[in-house]
Parts: structure tokens; C-alpha cells; sequence
């Protein structure tokens, strides 16, 4: 649809501050202005997501914004999905575990909201889904299954290592003893080969490569691969977001030796230590869902889950759709998944992986 088209569906909408416009190329720098500012954006409202999902994965993009007086007011990014197997659904934002409208007026906030819905409805999806960190929509069906981690770290290396607590602390100093050491990539290939180790112990299918190339490329020095390594021995990777003053390592994996070398303990703990002595004063431990291993985990660290609210207006859905592994009917799957040879499961996990969202 073009701009135009969409300018022609949210015009017959009650009037709003601005008219509804999609972002093109040449307004990526305001759109990103406003992220920097607004205080309801986070990393996942960025300009660069679009290129990214359109070109990673193939999926159209709708990122939506209200200017009035030619400043923007409001932004929300929406990516349409649409897959055989796991439905239609236009949400803000796949991939992403926060989304939804970041907005400083309540009226751009109406307007975009109105905007996403009637685009929903024009494209006849299943589903619109907004990710928020807040309640927007009470009235919606949630989901209450994610949780998210968030901390604030102190300027003081040592002062965070004293944070943590007792026992995950004995677990950081063993990485240490052990001689581990971290250092930063320019590359993926030695963050992917932890990462897809990882995943396929899990039975859950891999991202591509090029998805992280992009990612890469496009967020620069605001997206960093840390590597932890013993004797130049591959053991664990992070790929992490840097916004404001947080730090958000998003993708992460450690390979067969980094269970006895305390790896992953290491491997986010030097993360921490690097950023806070960079000036970043928030550790972002991201999403989790209720009751599982990352969750457990990173409530060892002395960090306490707050809740994620994802809403859904159903369109052609009669409820909210379970697409994660902890649904019983992909416990088959997931079993059958962990014995696919690494290359196999690489070569095949792309195509199913991104249409999940």
C-alpha cells in the first residue's frame, strides 16, 4: 500500500493532531531524534528496524508517525506477518521484546492507535499485537507469560560484583579462575557459532547469519559482539544493544565447555563490568518467560522480572495465539529438533524461525 493509501484509510478516522505518515528513507534521522528523546521509546522504536526485518526476513513494514508543525509527535512501528503455519498478524514489533506507540501528546498516541487498527483491519490480519511496558489497552486480551529484567548498575565495577548474589557470584569468580577472557568482535562468526550451539540444545531454530550481519551493519558501535574465550578457545558469545545509558545483551550462547568453565556466568558478567565502565547505568537482562531456566537464572543475579505487557485486538482469531515452545504440541518438535546434526539445523531454522516474530 502506498503512503498515499494509507494517508486515504486513517483520513476517514476522527481527526487527529497530524495526519498519519509511513517512515521513508530520507526521515530515518528525525524519526531517530524522536527516539532518542521520547521517553516511552526504546531500542526496538529505531529507524533501523525497518531496513532490518525487511531486509532479514522479507516481511513488510508499517512504521507509522504523527508530525504536527512538522515536528514528530508520535511513532509506532508495525511488521506484517503472514505465514501458513503461524497466521497473519501486523504487531509493533517482531523480533523485538518492546514495541508498541511512544508518543508525547496523547492525541499523536489516539491517532496512531486508531491508524494501526484500522490498518488491521484493512489488511484483513488475524491479529493486531502491541508489546508495551505498560498497560495501554486494559480491555484487550494479554499475555502473561514474559517477563522482563531490568537494574541499575553502579559506577563501580566492584560494587556490582558485590551486587550479585552469593551463589552467582562464586559462579563468576570460577569463569575467572579459570582463566577465561572476554574481548569485542567486528564479525559474527564466532558469536553465531555459540549462539546456534545454544539454540539447538534448546530445540528451537536458529536465526540466519546474515539477520545478525544486518543487525551489525546497521546499528554500528550500538550493536557489540562480545566473545569470551580460554586459550583462543571459542567458550561463550553476546550480542548486545547499547541505548541512552543502558546496555541490553539480546542474543547470546556459550558452546559445549562453557557449562564446566562457567561461561555464560563470565561471559555477562564482564558485559556489566565493560558497560558501567563506559558510563552505561542500566543492565537490561531482557525478556524471559515465567518459570523457566533464563528466568531462574537471571533472578540469580539479583534481578527482579516486571511484567511485559503484550495486548492483542483479535481480528479472525477467537483467542491469543501460542507461537513459544512452552505450548505442549511443539514438545515433539523441540525433541526432534536437539538431534538434527548443527549444519542441517542452521541451514533450516532461518525459514521456519522468521515467522514466528
Amino acid at each position: 500500500m502506498a503512503n498515499s493509501a494509507v494517508h486515504d484509510l486513517v483520513n476517514l478516522l476522527p481527526g487527529g493532531i497530524s495526519d498519519v505518515s509511513i517512515l521513508q528513507a530520507d526521515n530515518h534521522d528525525a524519526w531517530d531524534a524522536f527516539v532518542e528523546t521520547c521517553p516511552e521509546a526504546t531500542f526496538f522504536h529505531r529507524a533501523g528496524w525497518q531496513h532490518v526485518i525487511e531486509r532479514a526476513f522479507g516481511h513488510k513494514t508499517w512504521f507509522l508517525y504523527v508530525e504536527n508543525d512538522g515536528q514528530i509527535q508520535g511513532i509506532l512501528p508495525l511488521a506484517e506477518i503472514d505465514s501458513r503455519l503461524f497466521g497473519h498478524s501486523l504487531s509493533a514489533l517482531p523480533f523485538c521484546v518492546y514495541g508498541g506507540i511512544a508518543a508525547i501528546s496523547s492525541g499523536a498516541r489516539s491517532r496512531l492507535d486508531q491508524a494501526a487498527q484500522a490498518l488491521a483491519k484493512h489488511l484483513k490480519v488475524d491479529y493486531l499485537e502491541y508489546r508495551h511496558l505498560h498497560p495501554v489497552h486494559p480491555d484487550w486480551p494479554t499475555k502473561d507469560l514474559y517477563v522482563t529484567f531490568r537494574k541499575s548498575i553502579d559506577p563501580d565495577p566492584e560494587q556490582n560484583m558485590l551486587a550479585i548474589p552469593r551463589k552467582q557470584r562464586a559462579m563468576v569468580r570460577k569463569g575467572i579462575k579459570h582463566g577465561l577472557q572476554s574481548q569485542l568482535d567486528e564479525g559474527v562468526e564466532r558469536f553465531f557459532q555459540a549462539y546456534s550451539i545454544s539454540v539447538l540444545r534448546l530445540g528451537t531454530p536458529v536465526f540466519s547469519k546474515r539477520y545478525f550481519q544486518l543487525l551489525k551493519e546497521t546499528f554500528g558501535k550500538d550493536c557489540e559482539l562480545l566473545v569470551v574465550t580460554k586459550e583462543d578457545q571459542l567458550i561463550s558469545a553476546v550480542l548486545s544493544f547499547y541505548f541512552r545509558d543502558e546496555v541490553l545483551p539480546y542474543y547470546g550462547g556459550g558452546t559445549d565447555a562453557a557449562r564446566d568453565l562457567a561461561g555464560n556466568d563470565f561471559m555477562y558478567w564482564e558485559l556489566m563490568r565493560r558497560a558501567c565502565e563506559r558510563g552505561y547505568r542500566v543492565f537490561d537482562f531482557g525478556r524471559s518467560k515465567r518459570d523457566t531456566g533464563s528466568y531462574s537464572f537471571k533472578r540469580n543475579w539479583g534481578f527482579e522480572p516486571q511484567p511485559l505487557f503484550y495486548e492483542y485486538q483479535l481480528h479472525r482469531l477467537q483467542s491469543i495465539p501460542e507461537h513459544n515452545p512452552l505450548n505442549p504440541k511443539y514438545q515433539l518438535f523441540i525433541k526432534a529438533w536437539r538431534k538434527l546434526p548443527l549444519p542441517l539445523a542452521n541451514r533450516i531454522g532461518p525459514y521456519i524461525v522468521k515467522n514466528l516474530g
